[in-house]
């Protein structure tokens, strides 16, 4: 059971997309496991053939618990090294777990995930055939609901699983605060004349250079990019967690991986496919739990500047406020520009007031290099 991020103890099992014999690779999606983030679909990180199934549809496991056995892994892949998937090290080999399924109602094998939305489509599961494991009735297996119905996500439970992580890093975290104002005159240009020469779909918009920017000064300044769980763990790997809020309450903070590395336009792409897969929980595993630093905006409500909680064992949390037109000294002249406040949010424990500043300096710099990103 993987471990998607500080606040989450346990899963439930309520899919497996493999069977016993199946060959498996790097990066498939094997099983979907059920949390307060909502249906989290699970990837494997070996290749080789399924042996055997540990866990049952149904069981509610605690995180590190076995669910599968893998063999015959092609040497090739075994040799590369582990991806840093977890701020958590890896479990040790443990018990064969107990296999509890959850007593499925009225004599109707269905999972977990299958009855919610049953109920919530208003679908009778006696009247459905199931196509998992000796007929289980899966959530694949359930008609469509309405147009606009929530599909996958708690926002209760999200919203108790927030409180838990928040509480805990303002208990835990010695929290520093900064800010520094940028110019974003020369990124808007650049971003006008980008944009102008596209269709929509292709244009990008402010919050990438932003990402972008953030993660190659986490490059420079790698106090603020990995874990502290005792000490302080560095990432080689630059993974931005990019805050999303959900519609009707609820926010999680989702990796896109290495995006110190990805063209601006790649990383547009996968921001938006990432916040059309939260908002409907559909998340993976890994997006939920190897976020090395977390990059949050709320320009688009207004807000001129925010101060965010950094999620643990993260170490920082970068946010950008509306960018909007002030007056700013150029020269002997006062000009009116556009211009952004970009907060940090540090841990005391790791980096200091001194190394924040140069962090932000550093993304103020690149971000007058918008070709350059």
């Amino acid at each position: 059971m993987p471990s998607l991020g500080a606040d989450m103890e346990a899963g439930t099992l309520v899919e497996w997309l493999v069977k016993p014999g199946d060959m498996v690779k790097r990066g498939d999606i094997v099983a979907v496991v059920e949390t307060e983030k909502g249906a989290i679909d699970v990837e494997i990180f070996e290749a080789g053939k399924v042996d055997e199934l540990l866990v049952a549809i149904g069981a509610t496991v605690p995180v590190g618990t076995p669910l599968a056995l893998v063999g015959g892994a092609k040497l090739e892949e075994a040799a590369k090294p582990a991806p840093e998937v977890s701020a958590k090290p890896a479990p040790a080999p443990a018990a064969k777990p107990e296999l509890v399924p959850t007593p499925m109602p009225s004599g109707v094998r269905a999972t977990p995930a299958a009855r919610r939305l049953a109920k919530e489509r208003g679908i009778d599961l006696s009247t459905l055939k199931g196509t998992g494991p000796g007929g289980v009735i899966e959530s694949r297996d359930v008609p469509a609901g309405k147009p606009g119905e929530r599909r996958g996500l708690d926002l209760d439970e999200m919203r108790k699983a927030i409180a838990a992580a928040m509480a805990r890093s303002k208990r835990e975290i010695p929290h520093y605060y900064l800010q520094h104002v940028v110019d974003l005159s020369a990124a808007e240009a650049w971003l006008n004349k980008f944009n102008g020469e596209r269709d929509p779909p292709q244009r990008i918009l402010m919050a990438a250079l932003f990402v972008k920017a953030s993660s190659l000064a986490n490059r420079k300044y790698a106090e603020f990019n990995g874990f502290y769980e005792g000490a302080f763990k560095p990432s080689h790997a630059i993974h931005a967690g990019v805050a999303i809020a959900i519609r009707g309450g609820g926010l999680v903070s989702p990796a896109i991986h290495d995006t110190d590395t990805l063209s601006l336009s790649d990383l547009m792409t996968k921001m938006r496919d990432l916040v059309a897969r939260a908002r409907v929980g559909r998340l993976r595993s890994s997006e939920l739990s190897d976020a090395t630093f977390t990059v949050s905006s709320l320009g688009e409500r207004g807000v001129d500047q925010l101060y965010g909680i950094i999620y643990p064992p993260q170490v920082a949390i970068i946010g950008f406020g509306a960018p909007s037109r002030r007056p700013s000294a150029v020269g002997d002249k006062i000009e009116v520009r556009n211009s952004v406040t970009i907060t940090l949010s540090g841990d005391h424990r790791v980096s200091d007031g001194h190394r924040g500043a140069l962090l932000l300096r550093e993304i103020a710099e690149l971000l007058q290099h918008p070709e350059a990103l």
